[in-house]
């Protein structure tokens, strides 16, 4: 294949209409999350992700597993921990059973807050996806990603 072999123009332009719909979402959902909660789409997506966490069997996520959740560095995520635990968000404790582990949970504020954001999240999604509809080139993505059922 060249550089001009048409099934690669066709996939690279796949993949700048889905990076396009991604940037217009997240924008949008940044700009929704940041006016009414004071929280960033990464520090909602981190919230999100640990609330889903039990006690049971392989109910906590170990940071790794986190920042692959919330498609971040285990660096930045670690520095993403560290301002929500500043704000009161989330805690951090020692594994009872590995003392080397370090849990990250949820606090009240943080469930709260996160209780309070969802709805902005939903409705600015749901607004991204609708505006993005109108673009020809993106339309057939918003109906690829409203076809999806992933379990949460």
């Amino acid at each position: 294949m060249t550089a001009t072999d048409p099934a690669l123009t066709a996939l690279a332009q796949g993949w700048c209409a889905l990076s396009l719909l991604h940037g217009r979402i997240e924008a949008h959902i940044e700009r929704a999350l940041q006016s009414r909660h004071d929280l960033s789409v990464r520090e909602y997506s981190l919230l999100d992700v640990l609330s889903r966490q039990h006690d049971g069997e392989g109910g906590h996520l170990q940071m790794k597993q986190v920042a692959d959740a919330v498609v971040l560095s285990q660096s930045a995520t670690t520095r993403l921990v560290t301002r929500l635990e500043d704000r009161g968000l989330l805690e951090r404790y020692l594994c009872p059973t590995d003392r080397r582990g370090i849990y990250t949970n949820v606090t009240e504020a943080g469930l709260l807050l996160l209780e309070e954001a969802r709805p902005t999240n939903d409705t600015a999604l749901r607004e991204a996806l609708d505006e993005a509809a109108r673009n020809p080139e993106l339309a057939p993505l918003v109906r690829a990603v409203e076809s999806l059922h992933v379990p949460a």
